[in-house]
């Protein structure tokens, strides 16, 4: 317990207040980084994402993925999804970054961009589903993007360039306060993947 008190003590939080995020840097060199990537490109049951908006539905051209320790259901955007067991790789991904984190997670949400035009909106993980004010850590693989930060009140902003191979993790009442997103670009033309490792209450 005292290396990851130690470890997070040298981490410096993003935040200014009203919640933490630690940017841990790269975790996996560029071979390393690449060789994950085009594996989970191949290997991942990708699927359009799907939302329902004003009463509408839609499919985005992003693609996502959910994966759990249990076949868990995660309803975000009015859309539930039932999660699938564990690859082998993404149970080795879950094993590193607890190890980096000090935290543990028992489910992934991955994301696939194809290229800049994708992103996501403001938004805050505060779906019933989640651990109150747990961790969430996020892996990216691919492409170089930028990834913003806003206060919900004040509206101070905060970005930073999340480089494939990286981890940056969000905790406390981060998600409270504090939106996210990632913002389009038409510099970037080539994939990203992400990967948000989340803990699910488990409802007895």
């Amino acid at each position: 317990m005292d290396l990851f008190t130690d470890l997070n003590t040298a981490l410096h939080n993003l935040l200014p207040y009203d919640g933490t995020v630690f940017y841990y840097g790269l975790v996996y060199d560029t071979l390393k980084s690449e060789e994950i990537f085009q594996t989970l490109l191949i290997e991942i049951e990708w699927k359009n994402d799907e939302a329902i908006i004003f009463g509408k539905h839609i499919q985005t051209k992003r693609k996502v993925a959910w994966y759990g320790s249990h076949p868990f259901e995660y309803t975000y955007s009015k859309i539930t999804k039932k999660a699938l067991p564990w690859t082998p790789l993404l149970l080795e991904l879950k094993e590193e970054v607890e190890r980096q984190t000090g935290e543990t997670y028992n489910s992934c949400l991955l994301n696939l961009y194809h290229d800049g035009s994708e992103g996501m909106a403001w938004h805050s993980d505060g779906e019933k589903d989640l651990k109150k004010n747990g961790a969430i850590a996020s892996l990216s693989f691919g492409a170089s993007r930028n990834f913003a930060f806003k206060h919900k009140k004040t509206s101070d902003k905060i970005s930073l360039l999340l480089n494939s191979g990286s981890l940056l993790v969000m905790k406390g009442e981060t998600q409270t306060h504090w939106l996210h997103r990632l913002p389009p670009t038409t510099r970037v033309n080539s994939p990203r993947v992400n990967l948000t490792f989340r803990t699910i209450e488990l409802n007895d």
